[in-house]
């Protein structure tokens, strides 16, 4: 019974764990298309920053990989 339930376990650690990270980048580029939108000339200095924001946001996830595979 307890190893039946072990991909299950992890299908919902990666499963959760990805969501959050999906919906930060998808904010992050929305909000990064939106000020460059606004503003054409900033967008070297909004590039910068959205791609280390979208690096954290995808370490999260990669956290969450890295626990479905120790369970």
């Amino acid at each position: 019974m307890e190893n039946e339930l072990v991909p299950i376990a992890k299908a919902i650690a990666i499963g959760l764990g990805a969501l959050g990270p999906g919906l930060g980048i998808g904010m992050i580029g929305a909000k990064a298309m939106e000020a460059i939108g606004r503003n054409p000339e900033a967008a070297g200095k909004i590039l910068v920053p959205m791609l280390l924001a979208a690096a954290f946001a995808e370490a999260i996830a990669i956290y969450a990989l890295v626990i479905a595979f120790s369970i």
